[in-house]
């Protein structure tokens, strides 16, 4: 499995593939922002959209392939206020039903914890359903919940559901006591 950062260019040529992604994912029922079924035609063109905050610097968007197929996506947003340029928000952790239990979700998540570091990035912080498969990979992956805020945001089939918010603290030493 190859995990690639991807500009805005293959972005864009890679749209159609990371919107198959994004229907299995929604379609699977992860609460990424998107209601089941999820349109083909409208994944590309949120894709493509992403490009313009690519090219800007305000996401960076890595992508993990088996082969020609991508199987695993993770973003991070820069915020572009002068006091918030320390942090970025972890976005679109997303794998391939038939990708799932084999620590690509862990790999991703790793990639873009890297790159936020090397980037300067002292915190990251994300949202995720509560209760979901992704709430036990951000726990056991060293973040720390900071809490939940019910009825945030509805599942994919319209529910409204409860969202837990997580941190995590990059290249800062723990004070000793």
């Amino acid at each position: 499995m190859i995990v690639t950062r991807l500009d805005e260019s293959q972005l864009s040529h890679c749209a159609d593939e990371l919107a198959d992604l994004l229907v299995d994912t929604v379609d699977g029922g992860a609460s990424i922002g998107f209601l089941a079924p999820m349109d083909r035609a409208a994944a590309v063109a949120w894709w493509k959209e992403r490009a313009g905050a690519v090219a800007a610097g305000h996401l960076a968007v890595w992508a993990a392939y088996d082969g020609h197929r991508a199987v695993g996506t993770v973003a991070l947003a820069f915020p572009d206020k002068p006091n918030s340029r320390h942090r970025a928000e972890l976005v679109k952790l997303m794998v391939h039903r038939e990708a799932r239990g084999q620590g690509l979700g862990r790999r991703l998540l790793g990639t873009a914890e890297e790159a936020a570091q090397a980037a300067g990035i002292t915190l990251l912080h994300l949202d995720t359903e509560t209760d979901s498969p992704a709430e036990c990979l951000y726990g056991s992956a060293g973040w720390t919940r900071a809490g939940v805020i019910p009825d945030y945001a509805t599942d994919p089939s319209g529910v409204l559901r409860p969202t837990t918010l997580y941190y995590k603290r990059l290249g800062v030493t723990a004070p000793t006591r």
